[in-house]
Formats: structure tokens, C-alpha cells, sequence
């Protein structure tokens, strides 16, 4: 079994409780009912669409964790792009654990593939602009490690991780705050490290750097709102540009000159990848 972690986040507990949720407290009556005890199946997981890979590691331990001695071979690395029919994992072992196993380690490899395959997109579509794209925390509740490494596995940075790593100050902090500086100043007051601020004019930028902020939000900016802004703060501070970002208008905002440029949508609106498993008996 592979040695795959992620910092943060319980992996056993997640495979455990997902297979208990599906198996509820009758397990799985049908494979029990039409597959012998003793059955093996070989399978093969593969990719019905060309897409970046997340999650094999993860399905990994779904199938190990109903039978151990399952012999499971990763053909392609994590955050490799991979062709339309591609092999991505040979499987060969119990029956009834890989036809147990099956849903729950294809919707992860999906979810995450998906994640990964769009957030590429859009990495390549800001490639050479300078810019690097950042994801968001607009997660799947108790998904957030997950989807985060996904976006990395697509060539994303990650964002913040929560509450609890960087001040951002948006525009409810400022309206019981009192102004720009005010929010600004209590959080250095606070001994916060890192603070980012939110702003959506330019008049907003001066007071804000002024007042100790060490990273910029512009929100739902023009192209000449973004340059305007970033010339006026010069390289003292990152600049990010959000909001309402997409596809097909992210190089734009990237030639801006804004350091960052962040997405919701990668984890907020990924469809799934077209993954499937086919078994055979062994």
C-alpha cells in the first residue's frame, strides 16, 4: 500500500466512514447474495475523457481496506494528464470487496479528476501571463484538504486554508470596523501576520496599504480598474484579482499584472470526470 498522506486530514477516518455510509448496517446484500465468498475479480479503472488525474491513491485504500491482500497496481502519477481511454489502476482480488469498494473510490477519483481537469484549464489558459491561479475556500464541507489537493494535482496554489491562516478583511468587516484603515489597523493591533484586504475601488487602495496591508484583494474589478490599481500599488504588495472570473476571460485579467488571480468555480463547479470500472472474473 502506498504511503500517501495529506496533512490535516484523517484519510482512514474518511475511507471509513464512507464505506460505512454506503454499507449502512446490512452491508452489501447484493454482492452477498450473487457473489461467492471466495470469488476473484481482475479489474482495470480507466478514463472515458482526456482529464488530470487526482485521487488513485485514495481509491487505493478503499479497496485495501476491504481486502488487504488486494493486488492494486497505479498505472499514471497524481496530477499527470492522460488521454481519452487511458488505464489508470489494475485491480485484482476478492469480488465482493472490489464490487463493495467500487462507488466509493470512483466518486472520489471523480470528484477530484474533475477538480483537477478544470483548474488546468485554467492554469494553461494563464500561462505566461505571470499570474498564478489560487482556489478558494468555496469547498464541500469536510472536503476541503481533499479538493485543495486536487487543485494543486491541476497546477493551482492554494488559497487560504481557513479562518484561521490569514486575515481578510471584506467589505462587513469594514462596515462595523468604520472604514478601510480602521479594520486594517485592529488586525495589525492584532498581531496578524498575514492580512488581506478586499477592495472594489480604487480610492480604497492608498488607506488600505497605508494602514498595514500585506496582500489585496480587488473584487469584481475592469480590466482598467485591475491596472489602474496595480499600478498605483507598484509591486509594495501582492494584488489578486476575484470575482466573476472565467474561462475565457482570465488571460485578459492575468496581462493585467495582478499577481494572483483566484477561482471559485474550481471547487465550487468541477463536473465529475467520466471514470469507470470494468471487472472480469480472475
Amino acid at each position: 500500500m502506498s504511503d500517501f498522506s495529506l496533512p490535516g486530514f484523517d484519510l482512514d477516518a474518511f475511507v471509513r466512514n464512507t464505506l460505512a455510509e454506503d454499507l449502512g448496517s446490512g452491508g452489501d446484500i447484493t454482492s452477498m447474495a450473487t457473489i461467492p465468498a471466495d470469488a476473484r475479480f481482475a479489474g482495470v479503472m480507466d478514463s472515458r475523457d482526456a482529464i488530470t488525474v487526482a485521487g488513485l491513491p485514495i481509491a487505493e485504500r478503499f479497496f485495501r481496506a476491504l481486502d488487504p491482500a488486494m493486488e492494486i497496481r497505479i498505472l499514471v502519477g497524481e496530477g499527470d494528464r492522460v488521454a481519452a481511454g487511458s488505464d489508470l489502476m489494475r485491480l485484482s482480488g476478492n469480488a465482493r470487496a472490489m464490487l463493495t469498494a467500487e462507488r466509493s473510490a470512483l466518486n472520489t477519483v471523480q470528484h477530484l479528476s474533475g477538480i483537477a481537469t478544470m483548474t488546468r484549464a485554467y492554469v494553461d489558459a494563464l500561462s505566461g501571463t505571470g499570474a498564478t491561479l489560487l482556489d478558494t475556500r468555496k469547498t464541500i464541507p469536510g472536503l476541503r484538504v481533499l479538493e485543495k489537493y486536487a487543485t494543486r494535482m491541476g497546477g493551482a496554489t492554494n488559497h487560504r486554508m481557513g479562518l484561521w491562516d490569514a486575515a481578510m478583511i471584506k467589505d462587513n468587516h469594514v462596515a462595523v470596523a468604520g472604514s478601510v484603515e480602521e479594520a486594517v489597523r485592529r488586525a495589525v493591533d492584532a498581531g496578524i501576520a498575514s492580512i488581506i484586504v478586499e477592495v472594489d475601488r480604487l480610492a480604497q487602495v492608498g488607506p488600505a496599504l497605508k494602514a498595514g496591508a500585506t496582500h489585496l484583494l480587488l473584487d469584481n474589478m475592469d480590466l482598467a480598474e485591475l491596472r489602474d490599481c496595480v499600478a498605483l500599488v507598484g509591486g509594495a504588495v501582492p494584488t489578486e484579482a476575484s470575482g466573476g472570473v472565467r474561462l475565457d476571460t482570465i488571460r485578459a485579467i492575468g496581462e493585467t499584472g495582478v499577481t494572483y488571480v483566484s477561482v471559485g468555480r474550481l471547487t465550487q463547479s468541477a463536473p465529475a470526470a467520466d471514470i469507470g470500472l470494468d471487472f472480469a472474473l480472475a
